[in-house]
């Protein structure tokens, strides 16, 4: 048996010549004067000026980061409201990045900016060497508009965390060497680091246990409520939060496995299972200074229900505004924070949208940004003062020809008689069954919503296709059960449910199996490749992207140990009995005892989160056994797979080229 445990080595030369050469192989069969055009114009899409400006306020200041073909790599600059209200805002870069880089000779990637506030007069910002989650951090003077030189703070590559407690002060996690970073590889230590000083000789403000998944604490600058807060994350769903007082810090006493935001004179809960009266899911109210003397009274603020969850928390000076899904559909609540527990306030949202909170600034006002949009329609941004309405205020293009396009919503019925979601989008003026791209993610509690995607559009649904996404339990679509429903042990559940989606589309009539390809990423990818090696006969095609794939090793690599809550430990005999079901790697078979549809498997070198092992092995085991697969490995991006968007416009022509070449030729084939 061949050993390919040099896979498992990131950037050695023997693995970089591996993928690099599979990588040649599959760019060059799919070579055609079709693809390139397809990349043009979905790099011209991605480029185009007539793109929305998103801005976030901070004072005076609307700031912002963009990318085109002047700027690849991004420039990070600010406009003042009046301007940006104009057709022709008058932009002031702060950073190029493409500049820096070249300057520097490094591939950087914008991770953001630390900003200290309310001052506004230091950043600390985040650089990325191609696209990994760990980066460089530099101090920033933004009134003098350039990095601080001399006993500037400065950060090697690290997966560091930082903020802002004065000056000359920060909170910091990051590796400092041994016994400061998790098993996952997070922080496991907050340090309160003076300007001039080593990181070293720091002192350690808090400390969890290598055992968790991460450590953070973070200082909230609302004047009048300046505190300091310290969290552990003993997994992914569990953690602890602290309050920094004048006797120390002190533990806020709620349940692990409950969420607390701390705003003004209030404390919020969220807990995951019913805590106090409120219920899993829901969103309680009470004064911190009476929860702190032992009051566990909490008033409800929201209550779900079987179709409606809370989605999202934001804040203005004023209001609480309440993101929900009902029924997958969006809904945006306001209440006064002079009153959290009052009659919510509706905000009206356009017709057949989904609406989501791009930024408020507390420290700022009542100003609130939303930005609508659907599977066919561009977005639009909307702007209020609350409690006012919205009005829009920028509109983005329509890149692609959407005549005759609708969405509707249908429910499959899963094994255990659960009704699943998913919405079909294209034009339906005809029944004859046609090519069907299947999106799906069921995981981490993260909701799929209608979104708009130019490249999609441009690459899919333009050519008179169904695009579909699904809405599997292990999302967050229907509240914490939904997710917890397919978590550790029941983790089948979610390939039940991907498959009932796929065969209610057969049964509808919008596809046959040999016209449906089926895409995800990261966890997506997981449910990918699982269901390659667990029904192949019900689609045409898989794409298979960052991936976990090595499901009874995943929680050695990389972040893997701080998904344990999600998938299970390998290493406990009951959970690993439910991995070792779907684990793709271990559960690949030869052609001569099952045919996979074709599959494309596609990763980054320089993803530090999900290491590339998983898609590497994942498709050399398919290559051993005879199946047909596709390997691409893009040097850079991280996790996303792609570090700008001439990469991106690369990656996704590629990939629409192979899914629509593939579903071509496997016509009326039949699996064994």
């Amino acid at each position: 048996m061949t050993d390919y445990s040099f896979l498992e080595n990131i950037d050695t030369p023997e693995a970089l010549a591996w993928a690099e050469k599979w990588s040649g192989e599959s760019v060059e069969k799919l070579k055609s004067s079709s693809k390139d055009k397809l990349k043009a114009r979905l790099l011209a899409a991605l480029d185009t000026d007539d793109r929305i400006a998103y801005v976030s306020r901070r004072g005076e200041k609307l700031y912002n980061f963009w990318r085109d073909a002047e700027h690849p790599r991004g420039v990070w600059r600010t406009t003042t409201f009046e301007s940006y209200q104009s057709e022709q805002p008058k932009w002031d870069v702060l950073i190029d990045v493409d500049a820096l880089a070249e300057l520097e000779d490094e591939n950087w990637v914008w991770k953001g900016a630390v900003v200290r506030s309310p001052q506004r007069d230091l950043a600390l910002i985040k650089l990325s060497r191609g696209g990994a989650d760990a980066t460089v951090i530099r101090e920033f003077d933004l009134v003098a508009r350039e990095f601080v030189g001399a006993g500037a703070f400065a950060l090697p590559e690290a997966k560091s965390n930082v903020t802002w407690i004065d000056v000359d002060t920060l909170l910091v996690g990051t590796d400092t060497g041994e016994g400061s970073l998790t098993d996952s590889g997070y922080p496991a230590r907050a340090l309160k680091w003076k300007r001039g000083t080593p990181i070293e000789q720091a002192e350690v403000f808090f400390e969890g246990s290598l055992q968790d998944v991460a450590t953070h604490a973070w200082r909230d600058s609302t004047p009048g409520f300046e505190r300091i807060f310290a969290s552990r994350s003993v997994d992914f769903y569990n953690s602890e939060t602290y309050l920094d007082t004048a006797d120390g810090l002190v533990l806020l006493e709620v349940p692990t496995d409950c969420d607390v935001i701390v705003q003004r004179q209030w404390l919020f809960v969220n807990p995951r299972t019913d805590f106090a009266g409120i219920p899993a899911g829901g969103l309680g109210v009470l004064l911190l200074d009476d929860f702190l003397a032992g009051a566990r009274d909490f008033a409800a603020v929201f209550t779900p229900t079987a179709a409606t969850s809370l989605q999202g928390l934001a804040t203005t000076k004023n209001f609480l505004v309440l993101t929900l899904l009902n029924n997958v559909s969006t809904e945006i609540l306001t209440v006064p924070l002079t009153d959290p527990v009052a009659a919510p306030t509706h905000m009206e949202l356009p017709d057949h949208v989904t609406a989501h909170v791009v930024a408020t600034s507390a420290l700022d006002g009542d100003e609130i940004w939303v930005q609508a949009a659907s599977f066919t329609e561009a977005p639009t941004l909307l702007r209020a003062e609350l409690p006012g309405a919205l009005s829009s205020v920028k509109r983005a293009p329509l890149q692609f020809d959407n005549a005759g396009q609708e969405t509707r919503q249908h429910w499959a019925t899963s094994a255990d008689g659960t009704k699943i979601p998913y919405f079909i989008t294209g034009t339906f003026s005809t029944a004859e069954p046609r090519k069907t791209l299947v999106h799906a993610y069921g995981g981490f509690e993260v909701s799929l919503t209608p979104s708009h995607s130019p490249t999609r559009g441009i690459a899919w649904l333009e050519k008179g296709y169904f695009f579909v996404e699904a809405n599997l339990r292990g999302g967050g679509e229907f509240g914490p059960e939904w997710h917890s429903q397919a978590t550790k042990l029941n983790r089948m559940k979610v390939w039940e449910d991907h498959h009932a989606v796929l065969a209610d589309l057969v049964e509808r009539g919008y596809a046959t199996p040999q016209q449906i390809a089926i895409r995800g990423g990261s966890n997506g990818g997981l449910l990918t490749s699982g269901a390659l090696t667990q029904y192949p006969e019900a689609f045409g095609a898989a794409v298979v992207q960052v991936p976990l794939a090595d499901m009874l090793r995943y929680h050695t690599w990389s972040a893997g140990a701080s998904w344990m809550a999600e998938y299970g430990n390998p290493d406990v005999a009951e959970e690993r009995a439910v991995i070792e079901q779907y684990s793709p790697v271990q559960k690949v078979v030869g052609v001569d005892k099952q045919v996979y549809p074709p599959a494309l498997v596609t990763t980054s070198t320089r993803d530090d989160r999900v290491h590339p092992a998983h898609a590497r092995l994942f498709a050399q085991a398919l290559l051993d056994a005879g199946q047909a697969v596709d390997y691409y490995e893009n040097t850079e991006g991280g996790h996303a797979g792609a570090a700008d968007n001439k990469q991106s416009a690369f990656m996704e022509s590629l990939i629409y080229t192979w899914i629509e070449k593939t579903l071509e030729q496997q016509g009326s084939i039949w699996y064994l």
